[in-house]
């Protein structure tokens, strides 16, 4: 009968089939020999200005950068001009800001929160996400803020369970 095998069609099989604990072994040993030719270090300076929807970044970890020695991790630096803001985004949260330079505030989930130089701005892990927004409320300085997350897109999708969704585009990205 079609679609049947016998046991020693199964016992064939079964031997050709892929081990996949040795895959598992495989794919470490690829790993290995990645992070032998990966980039140990990112030079500030060399990072070009990306200007998106959120506003003005630089990336030192992102999913799409293959050749570097961890993807754990997102990071960037976000830069703010004087008097400006962010776009505003709904994230899963779990994002960690640091303010490297300037002073302002973050809007989350339609609370204020003022910051200066120095501050971290945490964005909780909420089931349903959080809402954001960073605005520099100094007109003379630019605010810089760096900016981590892990790097969950593989196992979670880029939704993360809550929603990635631009609100409202920083009024420095020009579609």
């Amino acid at each position: 009968v079609e679609g049947k095998m016998d046991k020693k069609e199964k016992g064939n099989m079964q031997s050709e089939a892929i081990n996949l604990f040795n895959e598992l072994i495989g794919k470490r040993d690829e790993y290995r020999e990645s992070v032998k030719n990966s980039t140990m270090v990112i030079t500030g300076e060399e990072l070009p200005l990306e200007v998106n929807p959120m506003g003005l970044y630089r990336w030192f970890l992102h999913p799409s950068m293959k050749n570097i020695a961890i993807r754990t991790q997102l990071v960037w630096l976000q830069e703010i001009p004087p008097g400006g803001r962010s776009g505003k985004m709904k994230t899963q949260g779990g994002q960690v800001h640091i303010v490297l330079e300037g002073s302002g505030y973050t809007v989350i989930d339609g609370v204020r929160h003022d910051w200066e130089q120095f501050d971290a701005i945490f964005l909780p892990l909420l089931p349903d996400g959080t809402i954001h927004q960073h605005f520099n409320s100094d007109p003379h300085n630019w605010a810089k803020l760096i900016c981590s997350e892990p790097n969950l897109f593989d196992a979670l999708g880029v939704d993360r369970g809550s929603g990635f969704e631009v609100l409202e585009n920083s009024p420095d990205f020009k579609q």
